[in-house]
């Protein structure tokens, strides 16, 4: 893994874990930022739980990944990004939500960016 490959994914794991941390500690702002209210209740539970979840997992295989240079983590944290962009083009296509261009693009980019990462690292292992 090159040192530029390194920064870049290390940044997008640095940016996942941001976002964990805010879902553990600050979930108002957190919930906000995605244009979403926080929840009462066990839906508070579960919009904390999935959504904290999801950016502790993404971040903990993009650093994983970053830090051994194992693109199996890179690619399983792209496939997770690409999921979500997948997932909300669904909800605007067959559910009637408006179309989240800005958070589809983002998470395409660093899908795309991960994938790229992970195969060049493949490709330069011994």
């Amino acid at each position: 893994m090159t040192k530029t490959d390194r920064i870049l994914a290390g940044t997008a794991g640095v940016f996942f874990l941001g976002g964990a941390m805010q879902w553990i500690f600050d979930p108002a702002s957190a919930a906000r930022s995605l244009g979403l209210p926080l929840l009462d209740g066990l839906a508070r539970s579960t919009e904390i739980g999935d959504l904290g979840a999801f950016f502790l997992s993404a971040a903990t295989m993009v650093l994983w990944g970053t830090a051994t240079a194992n693109p199996m983590w890179l690619r399983a944290a792209a496939i997770m990004v690409a999921s979500a962009a997948l997932v909300r083009s669904i909800a605007w296509w067959i559910h009637g939500a408006d179309f989240a261009a800005a958070f589809i693009a983002v998470e395409v980019a660093v899908a795309a960016g991960l994938s790229i990462i992970a195969a060049r690292t493949a490709n330069h292992q011994p």
